[in-house]
């Protein structure tokens, strides 16, 4: 558990040789508990990211689905789903199914995000991404779209994450 863990230390993610994000939810996603381990370690590889206690439900390549719990915590002064928290949810599950879909000696960094508010959020919100595969670590740019819908399937967020992949640094 514990080096799975010291696998997605961002230094760790970097220097490997593998796709860790692929390897650890192929790990562990089928275990009891095992998204919720996955979404953990994700939380703990990005503070930030964890913050708002989203679960990683689904990943699989050029796919992933990520929920968020309609909760205090994660609410504004209407009673609804924060916009930040959508924005941080949008980039959660838009990296995750990059992550999981490229190549082992790529990388990839988020240069820039816009998001539609389309409707107050309310309930748990299910973020469903498609998302571009990736052929190689050659350098491009990627729109990755990511689609917030709330209990009923109607959609409350759309974002697009501006996403530069690369080749991982060697040396």
């Amino acid at each position: 558990m514990i080096a799975l863990l010291g696998a997605l230390s961002p230094s760790a993610i970097a220097s490997s040789d593998r796709n860790v994000i692929r390897d650890l939810w192929d790990r562990v996603h089928r275990l009891p508990g095992g998204t919720r381990l996955f979404t953990k370690a994700i939380g703990l590889a990005a503070p930030y990211t964890g913050s708002i206690g989203a679960h990683v439900e689904i990943l699989r390549t050029g796919h992933a689905e990520v929920t968020l719990r309609d909760r205090r915590a994660v609410r504004n002064h209407l009673d609804c789903v924060h916009a930040i928290a959508l924005c941080n949810l949008a980039e959660l599950a838009g990296n995750v199914a990059l992550a999981y879909s490229m190549p082992n000696d790529a990388r990839f960094i988020v240069a820039g995000l816009s998001i539609e508010y389309l409707k107050k959020a309310r309930g748990t919100i299910r973020a469903v991404v498609d998302s571009p595969v990736p052929e190689s670590s050659a350098r491009r740019e990627y729109d990755v779209v990511v689609r917030m819908l709330d209990p009923r399937g109607d959609e409350v967020a759309r974002a697009t994450l501006r996403t530069l992949v690369g080749p991982k640094k060697r040396g």
